[in-house]
């Protein structure tokens, strides 16, 4: 479905619906995606009874893009997603560029996020002098740190490193998470606006503190992530005052996605109580 903002965007928004009654899961796709529900995200949240609701962040898909938007924007789409869906509390899940966006909602509506997964994700670019390292390919966030125009001229000439992957992210991609892999390339079809403008925010202030998130966060991160070290999580549950961080060693970037239905078990643990 489209929402017409009264700005005049839109954003394009999924729903798998469900009753009041349901946990909602919003997914925070990764970077490029285009917000389509996936299925083992829908596998996985059918099979715990789960509501799982998505949104195409600005420049992917029909949403219209937002040059200059930050990470902390994503709280106010996400408001406009709730209450046009007419609903009240989620339990939000990140990966890869989607964590940075989920933990942005906890900070910003704490009463509305009741717990938080982040996958795979980013910390902020100053938040430690070894952001960069083991990072396979850094030259994209690299020139966003010059702002918008660099990071443009960069997708020019820009192309994947497939060394960026591990064996276990490329078994994961022919098999149980193929669909990932198309609806990046569906993404990136639709031109660069929503990753050079994820890449921007990424390198550029958050927003938010993360320091001051107060719903429960897990962490999750591969030991062999080579698209996001796992220094970013590391830093994170240091920083988070309500986290837990799950260590895959053998994991990469994507083949961390396993772990998603037990994050989802640990939803349904960590908010217990608290629904309506």
């Amino acid at each position: 479905m489209l929402i017409r903002l009264d700005d005049g965007r839109t954003l394009q928004v999924h729903d798998t619906g469900g009753s009041d009654d349901d946990v909602t899961v919003l997914w925070h796709h990764g970077s490029p995606q285009t917000g389509a529900l996936l299925p083992p995200l829908v596998a996985a949240t059918a099979e715990r009874g789960m509501r799982l609701i998505s949104y195409a962040r600005p420049g992917y898909a029909a949403s219209t893009a937002a040059p200059g938007r930050t990470v902390a924007s994503a709280a106010d789409d996400v408001v406009l997603v709730l209450d046009a869906l007419g609903i009240d509390t989620v339990a939000t899940v990140g990966a890869s560029g989607g964590a940075p966006h989920a933990l942005a909602c906890a900070a910003l509506l704490p009463d509305r996020v009741t717990a938080v997964v982040s996958l795979a994700g980013l910390a902020p670019l100053h938040s430690h002098p070894t952001w960069s390292a083991g990072m396979r390919a850094e030259g994209a966030l690299r020139a966003a740190l010059e702002g918008r125009a660099a990071r443009a001229r960069y997708a020019e000439t820009d192309e994947f490193d497939p060394d960026s992957f591990t064996e276990g992210d490329w078994a994961a991609l022919e098999g149980p998470w193929s669909s990932l892999g198309a609806d990046a390339g569906q993404a990136e079809a639709g031109g660069p606006d929503g990753l050079i403008d994820d890449d921007v925010a990424f390198a550029s202030p958050w927003g938010f503190d993360p320091a001051t998130i107060e719903p429960p966060v897990l962490v999750v991160h591969g030991g062999h992530d080579r698209m996001v070290p796992a220094s970013h999580s590391e830093w994170l549950i240091r920083t988070l005052p309500h986290a837990e961080l799950w260590y895959r060693p053998r994991d990469g970037h994507v083949s961390v996605l396993a772990a998603l239905p037990l994050t989802l078990d640990w939803i349904t643990a960590t908010t217990a109580g608290t629904g309506p």
